[in-house]
């Protein structure tokens, strides 16, 4: 099967366009299997049923069931599968329905697919992208609605993308895909539904997170689906008078500390919001970054806002009192502006 693709000129200011985070993530799929013949979809309900959020709906009758495969349930079968497909020379999209699945197969993802070309002196690259579901805030219970990413964030020759925004769902698969590195996309749940208009844009830098509101006053460190909560805090900050930035990190692993510091040095305060579980945390490591790269820039401590540190439950009140919210955000945010400042001198 031979893909082409034809290019057309774009304008300055390309046409922005309504669709949703959903219809996104298949674009860029949609695009990917047409561009290289290399690509394929594997998972588990992603051909027939059309994946269990609706992803991949339509895709299987596009491209035929040698490149939309349907995978048994056994994910460290298929993920291992995709880890052997990437070291033939395919280019293998492989959908783990949710993050706490993906333990299944860590073996295959830390013993494996991180590990093989730094093993074989940069002989055997393993060229997989791996998406998965994470987060919660949709009453699936608590083996369905874990955060696991910073989990992954820690591991060694992984890169560890989180998409909040539209324009990344759509643009960051082609350059995971160009990576020689196993490159893990963690989708929050909470964002399918997300609409709003789309630019014509191209491929997503992946080494540098991203601004996205400027602000004067404090710094909203997030990714993901806390992007929307903290966007909102941010408006409830304005309307009493303090101007907070928000940094979506948008990769994990590895951190852009350049953008994060620049805001810190900015406003001189930072609230790191994690889904994950304060304890050990994506968010702790930031926090510990900011104190050692730019502890004289503080004017308060680094405050976190993260999950209560149980599993997360089914009941709906409950579910939404561990999870970080943005009133708690807009709280701790309120702590650090309040924050008496340090005394002039430097250090001594």
């Amino acid at each position: 099967m031979t893909a082409t693709r034809t290019r057309t000129a774009k304008s300055a200011d390309p046409p922005a366009r309504k669709t949703t985070y959903r219809e996104a993530v298949r674009e860029a799929l949609r695009e990917a299997l047409r561009t290289d013949e290399r690509v394929f979809l594997m998972g588990e309900d992603v051909g027939r049923y059309g994946g269990c959020f609706g992803v991949s709906l339509g895709l299987l009758e596009e491209f035929g069931p040698d490149r939309i495969r349907d995978a048994p349930l056994s994910e460290s079968a298929f993920v291992g599968a995709g880890i052997g497909a990437a070291l033939a020379g395919l280019l293998p999209v492989v959908e783990i329905m949710t993050v706490n699945f993906s333990l299944l197969a860590m073996d295959q993802i830390l013993n494996n697919a991180a590990t093989l070309l730094h093993m074989s002196g940069g002989q055997l690259p393993v060229p997989i992208v791996i998406r998965m579901t994470t987060g919660a805030g949709r009453q699936l219970a608590a083996q369905h609605s874990h955060s696991l990413e910073g989990w992954y964030a820690h591991i060694p020759g992984l890169r560890v993308l989180a998409p909040a925004t539209l324009t990344d769902a759509r643009h960051m698969l082609a350059p995971a895909l160009a990576d020689p590195d196993p490159v893990l996309i963690f989708e929050h749940g909470s964002l399918y539904n997300l609409s709003g208009d789309l630019a014509d844009a191209g491929p997503v830098d992946l080494d540098h997170a991203a601004v996205r509101r400027r602000g004067t006053d404090v710094s909203l460190i997030t990714y993901g689906g806390s992007l929307p909560k903290a966007l909102a805090a941010a408006d409830d900050l304005a309307s009493g008078g303090i101007s907070a930035e928000v940094v979506d990190l948008r990769t994990l692993r590895p951190l852009d500390d350049a953008t994060v510091g620049d805001s810190v040095a900015r406003t001189h305060r930072a609230v790191v919001v994690d889904e994950g579980w304060r304890t050990g945390s994506l968010a702790a490591e930031v926090s510990a970054r900011l104190t050692e790269q730019h502890f004289y820039d503080l004017d308060a401590p680094v405050e976190r806002v993260c999950s209560a540190e149980v599993p997360v439950p089914y009941a709906r009140r409950l579910e939404e009192a561990a999870l970080p919210q943005a009133d708690a955000i807009v709280a701790a945010a309120r702590r650090t502006v309040r924050e008496p400042a340090p005394s002039a001198g430097g250090p001594g």
